[in-house]
């Protein structure tokens, strides 16, 4: 079988398994199936998918990771600390694998600061900095430390910071894209069943020296 179409690659993400029992410290909202088939497509008609290796990183269920080795993606690392929810990203993976025809995946449940390896992108849907502010800013500056390219989802009104992280790290923001983020009510205290966020997906490139 071959993902032909970026609503056949959204169709068969909405499938994989997500959060049972999220967190609410750890900020998990699962990425929807229509942004990350969006978000993916995007980059394998940039030619930045094929043959690459590349991080997930906060990769909870394995959304981003596994449509990323559905176009075929090389090498996968899939990483989050929550331990729990890796073995829902490592059935995932095995249930891709029994239908498709894809590449190697690496499972690693510790935190993203810990991340050694060089790869040739990352992409990440960090925690929003919504319980924590700025959660996310130790996901970027990994990120940028291992990848020339990096593609990281924020709350758009921390625009500026995003702006004044990359810019320390000298990498420059080529693309930007704006969706509405809906989370489902998972916790007790949300008074809608479901809440739209305005979010950006920002594309930073290394500067060449």
């Amino acid at each position: 079988m071959t993902i032909r179409s970026k609503r056949d690659l959204e169709v068969v993400l909405s499938k994989l398994q997500s959060y049972k029992q999220p967190s609410f410290t750890l900020e998990q909202y699962p990425t929807p199936s229509h942004i990350a088939a969006d978000w993916i497509w995007t980059m394998a008609m940039r030619g930045e998918v094929a043959g690459k290796v590349i991080l997930d990183a906060a990769c909870g269920p394995g959304i981003l990771g596994i449509g990323l080795l559905l176009l075929g993606a090389k090498r996968m690392f899939f990483i989050d600390k929550d331990e729990k929810i890796m073995v829902v990203c490592r059935e995932n993976y095995e249930l891709i694998k029994n239908e498709y025809d894809i590449g190697e995946a690496i499972f690693i449940a510790h935190d993203i600061t810990l991340f050694a390896e060089e790869v040739d992108l990352v992409v990440q849907n960090p925690p929003f900095g919504t319980k924590e502010k700025h959660a996310d800013k130790k996901f970027l500056e990994k990120a940028f430390s291992v990848a020339p390219v990096v593609y990281s989802m924020h709350k758009y009104t921390t625009k500026r910071f995003v702006e004044a992280i990359s810019k320390d790290f000298s990498f420059r923001i080529t693309d930007t894209w704006r969706y509405e983020f809906p989370i489902k009510a998972a916790f007790a205290f949300h008074e809608k069943p479901v809440k739209k966020i305005d979010v950006g997906l920002w594309r930073m490139e290394k500067e060449s020296s």
